[in-house]
């Protein structure tokens, strides 16, 4: 009696999708990305996503906010671009450096192969060795992830110089595997005021635009103020060379979490896995649409101001510079059936005209977020000492905590000219000072990636209000600093009341601040925002939002 050996079903190939933007930057790639991630992950599929930046910088971490938008920090230290975020948000996951890349980071990497013989004495060209660059690390992300579906994201606009070689990257890996590459080109149809028509003339440019790099798109995701019609869907078919079928309306929504549910109405993900080639599995979205209705029926205000400086470029404000912020405060309000109402607000207005501080009184509740510099600096103090003794509730982050702490020893602990040596390196009582090492990177200018970066264990003190909301001992944060608070001075600040709530044992770094007479008063030395999600609001923005709750 023989035995039939029964053959295992063959694993499908790897699949990638391209996400690529026509008309403008700014167009949504990034949310379009996120969002196909989750509804493919909800069909049971394993995702990851890469986001590839066209900028010489080697990480995101030299460059302006104002320009650029936040510098996300990855739990193994990278500093990228705002969309890892969003992707991490999204898939409620963890990404790691292979996950992200720049075209200054693909050609150092290439460099340093060639300098160490990688290449067997081959004349190193920018193709193929950029382009095959590009493809190992898609592939190792891929790898490292083991994704079933990786989604990349290109950044910039088809016919842009700065991403061609991306754009030749996809293509050729489309040459190799054509059954399991997909291209989506996400484009924006203008609606001029004067005209009253949505114009579909921008989005076949752009279409045409990216067949000059010998790709053509398999779907248009189309961006717009409304959603599409069917006539327009029609004339982008014709004149885009794509089914009217696959042409996806993506009109504006109030909240970005809407836009998975959107697509879902389109059948997206059913689309994407039958062009792929892969049987759809049920989908769930059951507790992201639970999420979207506490959005849609969050109808009590609470008001908050963020003090910063990072908002004013030109005659706009550019809110993206403290984006995680914003989405962690959203995270937070929205479990609790809250709409947060987000004011800005520059801090440089009350050095200007320390009066002005008193218009903090309309507010639930005050944050300082992260930041460099001097700009604002006195007038961040004043906000401060106002929430501290007007009892508003307020949230400190990373330069917020370092601040309330110059803030408490000037005015509580009356530590004559405290202040922090970022800011005054000839101050007599350096309260925040700069972390033991750092001082050698500023000297030497190494500034790229040399800060205090990436996941560090936490130790929450036991009867703390900290300690209360994690409902846990022990935590990791992602950090972003060379300043800490000076152990010198610690003595002397708990002696006048401040307490200590959050250390990181392995160097005996003040982690976590806050005051007991107070309504909620608590400063973080990490980035809390960076790990908060949709389905799971970070706690210490979960107690600001009550506090700020039961404040109003």
């Amino acid at each position: 009696m023989s035995i039939r050996k029964t053959s295992k079903a063959k694993k499908s190939n790897p699949k990638y999708i391209f996400v690529v933007g026509g008309v403008m930057s700014g167009v949504g790639k990034g949310i379009t990305t996120s969002s196909m991630a989750l509804i493919l992950q909800s069909r049971g599929f394993n995702v990851t996503a890469v986001k590839i930046d066209p900028y010489v910088n080697v990480d995101a971490g030299t460059m302006n906010p104002l320009e650029h938008g936040e510098t996300f920090v990855l739990a193994d230290g990278l500093e990228c671009d705002q969309d890892m975020g969003n992707y991490e948000r999204f898939l409620d996951t963890k990404l790691t450096r292979i996950n992200y890349m720049t075209t200054g980071s693909v050609y150092q990497s290439v460099i340093e192969q060639e300098r160490a013989l990688k290449f067997g004495g081959k004349c190193v060209s920018v193709v193929p060795h950029i382009p095959n660059e590009v493809i190992n690390r898609i592939k190792q992300a891929q790898s490292t992830h083991n994704a079933d579906i990786t989604i990349i994201e290109i950044g910039g606009t088809a016919g842009e110089y700065e991403n061609l070689l991306f754009l030749e990257s996809a293509r050729l890996l489309k040459l190799e595997n054509p059954q399991d590459i997909l291209f989506v080109l996400v484009s924006y149809l203008p609606i001029p005021s004067k005209i009253g028509e949505m114009k579909t003339k921008p989005t076949q440019h752009a279409s045409r635009l990216l067949n000059s790099a010998g790709i053509q798109a398999d779907m248009i995701v189309a961006r717009s103020s409304h959603p599409l019609d069917d006539i327009r869907k029609q004339k982008l078919s014709i004149m885009c060379n794509v089914s009217a079928d696959d042409v996806i309306s993506a009109p504006d929504v109030d909240s970005i979490y809407h836009v998975p549910i959107n697509f879902e109405y389109d059948n997206l993900s059913t689309k994407l896995l039958k062009k792929l080639d892969l049987r759809p599995r049920k989908r769930d979205l059951k507790e992201w649409t639970s999420f979207t209705q506490k959005i849609d029926t969050a109808n009590k205000e609470i008001k908050i101001g963020i003090v910063g400086k990072y908002f004013n470029s030109g005659n706009f404000v550019l809110s993206d510079a403290y984006i995680s912020v914003i989405e962690a405060i959203k995270h937070a309000s929205f479990s609790a059936r809250l709409k947060p109402v987000i004011d800005w607000i520059d801090s440089s207005e009350f050095e200007n005209d320390s009066k002005k501080v008193a218009g903090l009184k309309q507010y639930d509740g005050i944050i300082i977020p992260g930041g460099f510099g001097e700009r604002g600096v006195e007038g961040k103090l004043k906000a401060i000492q106002y929430a501290r003794e007007n009892k508003i509730p307020y949230l400190g982050l990373c330069y917020g905590m370092q601040l309330a702490v110059v803030e408490y020893a000037r005015n509580v602990a009356k530590i004559k000219g405290a202040h922090t040596a970022e800011i005054d390196p000839k101050t007599p009582n350096p309260v925040i000072d700069i972390i033991e090492g750092q001082d050698i990177n500023l000297e030497q200018e190494t500034m790229g990636a040399s800060m205090r970066l990436g996941e560090y264990l936490c130790d929450i003190a036991p009867k703390t209000l900290t300690r209360k909301l994690y409902n846990t001992a022990q935590v990791q944060e992602r950090h972003r600093h060379r300043y800490e608070v000076n152990n010198t001075y610690r003595e002397e600040l708990e002696k006048a009341g401040l307490i200590i709530a959050g250390v990181n044992t392995e160097n005996n770094l003040v982690e976590i601040i806050e005051l007991a007479s107070h309504p909620f008063f608590i400063g973080t030395q990490f980035h809390p925002e960076l790990i908060s999600h949709p389905l799971n609001p970070h706690p210490l923005f979960k107690g600001f939002v009550k506090a700020c709750q039961k404040s109003k």
